[in-house]
């Protein structure tokens, strides 16, 4: 007769069989996404919900709950305003903050603001459209009205900024006309009468 020991040895044995698959088939290496972000620094981020206003029904609809966040570009220094849905990452909001975007408060409620956009480019196209963005708290909902206007701010002194150097030569520009004027042969300047 068997030892019981010794089968319950064997069994134990044979229930720590190595389980060890091979994948049927080879996946190829991941590939890396670009979300067109990585040129960009977060000057803020916060979880909160976006709603569009639909003119047609005359209701708001929602857009996505994510992460909405303020990007700085890292050599334009322009800051623009991007959201993405929690699970899928599909963008629902998308747009630069220019100087004449104004932060309403929502009727009734102390954590939410509305904000008109003549561009948002969530959809591709870029769209005209009547935003409402709503926090967990009204101290949330107040401190991203605060980055929001530095944002507009930033962005309207850069646009000023660019506006200004358009009009005034560069000091390289002054330098070009003044070797220019120094090249011309004598007797070869303006003609006077």
């Amino acid at each position: 007769m068997a030892d019981p020991v010794e089968n319950v040895e064997t069994v134990q044995k044979e229930d720590e069989a190595d389980a060890h698959f091979e994948p049927v088939i080879q996946l190829t290496e991941k590939v890396e996404t670009k979300t067109h972000e990585e040129d960009e620094d977060a000057l803020f981020k916060m979880r909160a919900k976006l709603f569009r206003f639909e003119a047609g029904t005359s209701e708001w609809k929602e857009r996505g709950t994510g992460d909405v966040r303020l990007l700085a570009h890292r050599e334009s220094k322009k800051v623009r305003l991007v959201m993405r849905r929690d699970k899928t990452l599909k963008v629902c909001a998308n747009h630069a903050i220019t100087s004449d975007m104004n932060l309403q408060p929502n009727i009734g409620s102390d954590r939410s603001w509305v904000w008109k956009v003549a561009a948002d480019f969530a959809e591709g196209e870029p769209t005209a459209e009547t935003l409402a963005i709503r926090f967990a708290n009204s101290e949330n909902a107040n401190e991203f009205k605060k980055k929001f206007d530095e944002a507009k701010e930033t962005n309207a002194a850069l646009a000023k900024g660019s506006d200004d150097a358009e009009e005034q030569p560069t000091p390289a520009g002054e330098e070009a006309a003044k070797v220019e004027s120094t090249e011309q042969p004598a007797g070869e300047g303006t003609k006077e009468e």
